[in-house]
């Protein structure tokens, strides 16, 4: 079983990212899990969330506590050790941060041992969005950098799950999905 936590902040996407790895790794065929874990609610406030993929029916339940991947959509968290960002990280395992620092300034900075991918995302998200939101986005770093996911699954995964809110037009879900396309290029 593969499974990523989402580290962000209210307003920022994760729980978006969260549903939308889990519904491109369903297309793929497997079978997976995602949820959310909310603390203050508030925007701003540091949120969780969670997705389980898997070749067989995923029967774990609760947190994940040793991720295989954990994906930081905003860099300031990992100073924040309440948080526990790098918590349970595997030593095989894959840091992808939102940031415009370099992987080896973060690998060395929190003397990380898993692979590290820093990707400026939120730079991405206003380049094609408009908006600094890096939710869809930095999912093309995790496409790109794990394997996990095919793009083309990733592609049809963030339309649908955008299309479901009903308020996002057609031209800002292109908009996402050129943006993970040119996140997953930032990925060396």
């Amino acid at each position: 079983m593969y499974q990523i936590r989402i580290h962000g902040r209210g307003g920022q996407g994760g729980k978006t990212a969260s549903k939308i790895l889990g519904t491109a790794a369903f297309i793929d065929g497997k079978y997976v899990q995602d949820f959310p874990k909310y603390g203050a609610e508030r925007r701003g406030a540091p949120v969780f969330a969670f997705t389980r993929i898997d070749n067989k029916p995923v029967e774990a339940r609760g947190y994940i506590y040793e991720p295989d991947a954990i994906i930081v959509l905003d860099e300031s968290l990992l100073e924040m050790p309440l948080v526990g960002v790098l918590d349970g990280l595997k030593k095989d395992g894959v840091l992808i941060v939102n940031s415009r620092s370099s992987a080896g300034e973060i690998k060395n900075k929190y003397k990380i041992k898993a692979k590290v991918i820093a990707v400026p995302a939120t730079d991405i998200a206003i380049q094609t969005l408009g908006k600094p939101i890096p939710s869809a986005v930095i999912t093309g770093a995790f496409v790109k950098s794990t394997g996990v996911i095919s793009m083309g699954s990733l592609k049809k995964a963030i339309r649908e799950e955008l299309s479901e809110r009903g308020t996002i037009s057609e031209d800002i879900i292109k908009k996402n999905i050129q943006g993970a396309v040119k996140c997953a290029g930032e990925v060396k």
